[in-house]
């Protein structure tokens, strides 16, 4: 007699059970943020790519040029001094040898002038000004490809968005439905491969400006150390 009071309590429990089951279900943390590998992984890798082996070049060009032109920048303060005395004491050799022993820019222009010595001011002049030219195109590798990368990541980032509007028609054409669940992953990827592209393309406008700023540094101190070498030219010897 008691085995129907016995089984509408268990049913009862176990309903309970049930709902506390779903109600713990339903009160559980939804993820609701990506990590960076899965937000890239949303993007078109025939677009993400291209763009992160840009971001690559960028920053191995930035890291080199900023090492070699930082190289290029220390100088000997009495360097000038220094090719000043020889020459007026007529130790040419010496005073080359000092310009050897020095890895800078405005070391390799002094010298190219020394070996001109006894030369015409215009020839002297003239053979420092290439010397400074064929420098200058030392300093300035790479900055050309890092103007290149600015300009063409956007684009990149551009066809990415198309790709994505293209997926999204393509799927609504699929299922005849225009949900988010459909759309979702064409918007995903036109919005990642944008962003990406204008981040890349950030990154290397500014290491383009950065190394820029640099090269105008040590093409100051060139044409400094070429004006100090052509004004000793024309003073008297001791």
């Amino acid at each position: 007699m008691h085995f129907p009071l016995l089984a509408q309590i268990t049913s009862t429990e176990l309903l309970r059970d049930s709902l506390a089951m779903a109600s713990k279900a339903a009160a559980a943390p939804v993820a609701d943020h990506l990590t960076v590998w899965e937000l890239v992984s949303l993007g078109s890798w025939f677009i993400m790519g291209p763009l992160a082996l840009m971001s690559l070049v960028t920053v191995y060009i930035l890291i080199e040029r900023m090492l070699a032109l930082g190289k290029a920048s220390r100088e000997d303060k009495d360097f000038m001094s220094k090719i000043r005395d020889y020459v007026h004491e007529g130790k040419v050799d010496s005073a080359k040898n000092l310009c050897a022993q020095s890895a800078s820019p405005s070391a390799r222009m002094v010298e190219k002038g020394l070996q001109r010595m006894g030369k015409p001011a215009k020839e002297i002049e003239s053979a420092m000004e290439s010397a400074g030219r064929i420098e200058l195109t030392s300093l300035e590798k790479g900055t050309s490809l890092l103007k290149l990368i600015a300009r063409l990541a956007p684009m990149f980032g551009f066809i990415g968005t198309i790709i994505g509007v293209i997926k999204i028609f393509y799927d609504i054409s699929l299922t005849d439905n225009i949900s988010i669940a459909v759309i979702s992953t064409g918007l995903y990827q036109k919005m990642v491969t944008s962003a990406s592209g204008l981040i890349v393309g950030i990154l290397a406008f500014a290491a383009f400006h950065m190394v820029s700023s640099m090269i105008e540094k040590v093409t100051d101190k060139m044409e400094r150390s070429s004006l100090a070498f052509m004004d000793l030219m024309q003073e008297p010897t001791k």
